[in-house]
């Protein structure tokens, strides 16, 4: 079975390729926690992220917004005492404020997953990508998620970090073409 080159290395990589990434998703929380994820392994590798993610789902209340908006200077000492997520605190105090952000967009009537999904018009991308090197790092539709995403008050949301949420969340279809993910979810 042919695989993206990327996720090779370890078990747990492999997995999440074969039934997570590129998959289209639109749950409101979900999407929530990945923008939160995406935006804890800037300047690391995905893996890192991905091996802390349950403990990162402990620590931060199974990503709860409400609960997350509420963080004092207490929980946020607790957090960066927590070895099991990335003890930054920068991107600690993003997490919070993207919680409080993301409140503000539901409390204006807006859904976290329309938000995100009207860059792509709804629907995801299907790319055609034959090798890695074909993959973009950012675009115009992650260019105009990272000001829209910004104007909204999230943190840790640059280009880069919207684009590779894109791919995870299933808004782009960047599985190379001799992957076997990439006709299942082209279909």
């Amino acid at each position: 079975m042919q695989r993206c080159p990327w996720c090779e290395g370890f078990e747990l990589y492999r997995h999440y390729h074969d039934t997570e990434w590129g998959v289209p998703l639109r749950d409101d929380r979900a999407l929530f926690e990945l923008i939160n994820l995406e935006g804890a392994q800037a300047g690391l590798s995905w893996s890192t992220v991905l091996k802390k993610r349950e403990t990162y789902r402990l620590a931060f209340d199974q990503f709860d917004p409400k609960k997350i908006a509420r963080y004092d200077e207490r929980k946020v000492a607790e957090l960066l005492a927590n070895p099991g997520i990335v003890r930054n605190r920068l991107k600690v105090a993003a997490t919070i404020s993207n919680a409080q952000a993301y409140l503000a967009l539901q409390a204006s009537g807006q859904s976290f997953g329309h938000f995100v999904w009207q860059f792509v018009d709804g629907q995801p991308l299907q790319h055609q990508r034959r090798s890695l090197s074909e993959v973009p790092a950012q675009t115009a539709q992650s260019d105009a998620m990272s000001q829209a995403l910004r104007k909204a008050g999230f943190k840790f949301v640059g280009s880069t970090i919207c684009y590779a949420f894109m791919q995870a969340s299933g808004m782009v279809n960047d599985h190379l073409v001799s992957c076997h993910r990439h006709a299942a979810l082209s279909a």
